[in-house]
């Protein structure tokens, strides 16, 4: 049986709120466990819901295996902290707060560095290629953008960005010579296509690597797996949920402080 989550409200807030920053700081471990994290460094945020004036950050300076529900701050379009306390570290405002606050899809939205998906985007041609099933599937929902402007420090480059994921509804954007972002309406959604994006490049990598012509998959085949594939609903919900609960079961095992 899956433990229970506590879910009352704690510290003023209401259940959902308190619900948003569990999994947020879920994914955070989670993505530790993975080697999805750099250092302090890498933005994982996610909308205040049911508000529409900010969004949850951790604060900067904290390890991801640090990360616990309560150490959120809630920082507003303008940058300002509206609760919590800590520093606001300004690439993840830069990115975030406009791509949050421009594109009603993005509640959750995800930036790392991860190494296989980073090494794809220091490539000529990053795109992901239809060889394999996980690939194709991703291919479904990649953006690309090949026009780095170096470090972010104003939120120009979030504006510049959320057009990019808003022009194509890219629920994936690889960035390039820089790492890759999701978009997605849920903290486990937006993880779920951090790790397959992660195992995409991955194996494609690999099989680069080998120097041996790749095997494109057939045009009929390639759209069968694309509709078929990635966000199938099952009966409690989406294949990315099954995905989340499961990997928050063996955190509940291992560092059940996430939930403090």
């Amino acid at each position: 049986m899956q433990k229970q989550v506590e879910t009352a409200p704690k510290h003023g807030m209401t259940e959902i709120e308190w619900q948003a920053r569990v999994d947020l700081a879920a994914a955070h471990r989670i993505c530790v466990m993975n080697g999805f994290h750099e250092g302090v460094f890498n933005h994982l945020t996610l909308t205040v819901p049911g508000r529409s004036d900010g969004y949850y950050q951790i604060p900067f300076g904290l390890h991801w295996s640090e990360v616990t529900a309560s150490c959120f701050m809630e920082v507003g379009w303008d940058g300002k902290v509206l609760r919590g306390d800590g520093e606001v570290e300004a690439s993840c405002y830069a990115i975030h707060a406009p791509i949050h606050r421009r594109l009603p899809q993005a509640k959750a939205v995800f930036h790392t560095h991860m190494p296989f998906a980073s090494a794809l985007t220091r490539l000529a041609d990053p795109k992901l290629k239809p060889i394999g099933q996980t690939e194709t599937i991703m291919m479904r929902y990649a953006g690309y953008d090949m026009d780095y402007t170096g470090p972010a420090e104003d939120p120009e480059e979030g504006e510049r960005l959320a057009d990019i994921i808003g022009a194509g509804d890219h629920k994936i954007l690889f960035m390039g010579n820089h790492g890759i972002a999701t978009v997605a309406g849920s903290v486990a959604h937006a993880f779920d296509l951090l790790y397959y994006t992660e195992r995409a490049a991955q194996v494609q990598l690999y099989a680069m690597w080998t120097g041996q012509q790749l095997l494109p998959m057939t045009k009929p085949v390639q759209e069968k797996t694309m509709n078929l594939g990635g966000g199938q609903k099952f009966l409690h919900g989406r294949g990315y949920d099954y995905h989340f609960r499961a990997l928050k079961r063996i955190l509940d095992r291992r560092e059940p402080d996430y939930q403090d």
